[in-house]
């Protein structure tokens, strides 16, 4: 298997662990172990208790269960438990695709859902979309990509790295699409239920189309990423019963505590989107009036959904230069947006609590070089 670097996490591996501050993390804030089992009673006594042998391969029925009930009509054997979103995208290429197939994927995007369809043998068309107009989607644009031997299509819903939510009719025009040709639309649905309004919250993919494959995850919108845990679900039986055979090669089966955690977690998911959307709506605010102050070195397309935007950099360096910089000098990490093919753009992350603290360490750097320059 042949695969391009994956830039956006060694650009975390060399600043996430040594930088004061993360003002780009795309996961809500965390919570501790004894945390989590404090939203239901008994559950510390159940846990120490819990058995530590091998789970089962497609994930704990109880666990199917509990991620079949955060959706509209599927059935606990519709879905199938990975050891984190990673190796759902991974099972879902290197399953469904063959080696010639063609397969279309929404750009910009986190850089897994672009190599690995690579790294299968597929032929990628990007379906990019462009700072320019408000990162909006061209549906004919999309449609003008598909081919006679076009597999797949994936986007994601809402978006890494711009924050934004599909539009409904959108959503409704690529299924569609992908109806009318048996096309596997593969969507990554990790920051659902982070939407800003709730309201706006829209039908995941597996819930609208049969031959359609929703990538959830434990990681953004409740943050817990430590847990390592995702999941596919999807209508159609032979999806979930190649990806299920495929990961018999992979990892084989989950971590036992870490599909007791989930479980509790997401059976009392209301408790975790609330402070985690708490946070995202009081931090966005403040960046906000971040940007209205820097408008001349920052111009935002605001976000509706999850805990990340990305913002254009409009200073004479350049994104790298400036991001190097900043953690260098002020320990404050931004992610730039060449690990997405986007020059001129950074990704900021407002989930953490300290968020507000790694603005101001922002802002006294910025201070510094005006300073620097009178």
């Amino acid at each position: 298997m042949q695969i391009n670097p994956f830039r956006i996490e060694q650009y975390f591996s060399k600043h996430e662990f040594s930088a004061e501050y993360l003002l780009c993390s795309s996961d809500a804030e965390s919570r501790t172990i004894q945390e989590v089992l404090q939203v239901e009673p008994g559950s510390q006594e159940r846990f120490v208790r819990h058995w530590c042998g091998y789970t089962e391969a497609p994930g704990a029925p109880w666990l199917r269960s509990t991620i079949a009930g955060i959706y509209q009509d599927i059935a606990s054997e519709q879905a199938l438990v990975v050891s984190c979103a990673e190796e759902g995208i991974l099972l879902v290429y290197h399953a469904l695709l063959e080696s010639g197939d063609h397969v279309i994927v929404e750009t910009p995007c986190f850089e897994s859902g672009l190599e690995l369809a690579r790294s299968a043998g597929a032929d990628v068309s990007e379906w990019r979309r462009k700072a320019d107009n408000a990162w909006a989607h061209d549906v004919q644009d999309l449609e003008s990509l598909i081919r006679r031997n076009t597999k797949l299509i994936y986007i994601a819903t809402p978006h890494n790295p711009t924050g934004l939510l599909m539009p409904r009719h959108v959503v409704e025009e690529v299924a569609a699409l992908c109806r009318d040709r048996r096309i596997v639309l593969f969507c990554d649905e990790v920051f659902r239920e982070l939407e800003h309004n709730p309201a706006m919250r829209l039908p995941a993919a597996c819930e609208i189309y049969e031959n359609a494959v929703s990538l959830g995850s434990m990681s953004k919108t409740y943050g817990l990423p430590g847990l390592r845990l995702g999941w596919l679900v999807s209508r159609t039986p032979s999806i979930i019963q190649r990806c299920l055979d495929l990961r018999l090669y992979t990892t084989i089966c989950n971590s036992a505590p870490s599909e007791f955690l989930s479980d509790v977690a997401l059976r009392h998911r209301e408790v975790l989107i609330q402070r985690n959307l708490g946070i995202v709506r009081s931090n966005f605010l403040r960046l906000e009036e971040f940007f209205r102050e820097y408008a001349d070195l920052f111009e935002c397309v605001t976000p509706n959904a999850s805990p990340i935007c990305f913002p254009r950099f409009k200073g004479a360096q350049t994104v790298s230069q400036f991001c190097d910089e900043l953690v260098r000098n002020a320990q404050v990490m931004l992610l730039p947006g060449t690990v997405y093919d986007e020059p001129h753009h950074i990704r900021f992350g407002y989930g953490r609590k300290n968020m507000s603290e790694a603005l101001q360490r922002l802002i006294s750097d910025l201070g510094s070089h005006q300073n620097a320059l009178a």
